[in-house]
């Protein structure tokens, strides 16, 4: 059975404090490095950007991640820029749903291929079942929850939601 965990207006209201609690830790930073992970990272991450760019002047050069979710080394792991622009940079990791741990793990191993400055983590929802050594900086809603348990979240424009089952 479906249970909605976030309605569209709270899925706002947690990617507005999201963004804004970035603008909080980065503020003398002139650019940030926004990364989001293929699917809905990638989404929440222009979302964050759009908000951060109208409400500081920081600039923003937004990747993905481009991975597969389910099986990470069944393919290279890529960046839609040049690996070495992250060099001494603020990365920011965007995902969804943080569960395991193991697509953000995946995703920080091919950024930490270069000599990053500073790297933070970003999830809409923080299941709290790891398996790896993950944790997310910032995170729109903790949710305990049962294994068996699934979270989607829809950021269909003008749609979102976020459904447990």
């Amino acid at each position: 059975m479906k249970q909605i965990i976030l309605t569209h207006t709270q899925i706002e209201q947690k990617i507005n404090r999201l963004a804004f609690q970035l603008i909080e830790n980065t503020f003398e930073l002139d650019t940030i490095y926004i990364g989001g992970i293929t699917g809905n990272g990638i989404v929440l991450a222009e979302k964050l950007k759009k908000i951060i760019e109208h409400n500081s002047d920081q600039k923003i050069v937004l990747f993905e991640v481009i991975l597969d979710k389910e099986q990470p080394l069944s393919q290279p792991i890529q960046l839609t820029i040049d690996p070495q622009e992250l060099n001494d940079k603020t990365v920011v990791l965007v995902d969804d749903v943080l569960n395991s741990g193991k697509t953000m793990q995946y995703g920080l191993m091919k950024i930490l291929e270069q000599p990053v400055y500073k790297i933070y983590t970003v999830v809409l929802i923080d299941r709290k079942h790891r398996r790896y050594p993950i944790k997310a900086n910032f995170f729109g809603l903790r949710l305990t929850t049962i294994l068996m348990d699934h979270v989607e979240v829809s950021l269909a424009e003008g749609n979102y939601s976020a459904q447990l089952f």
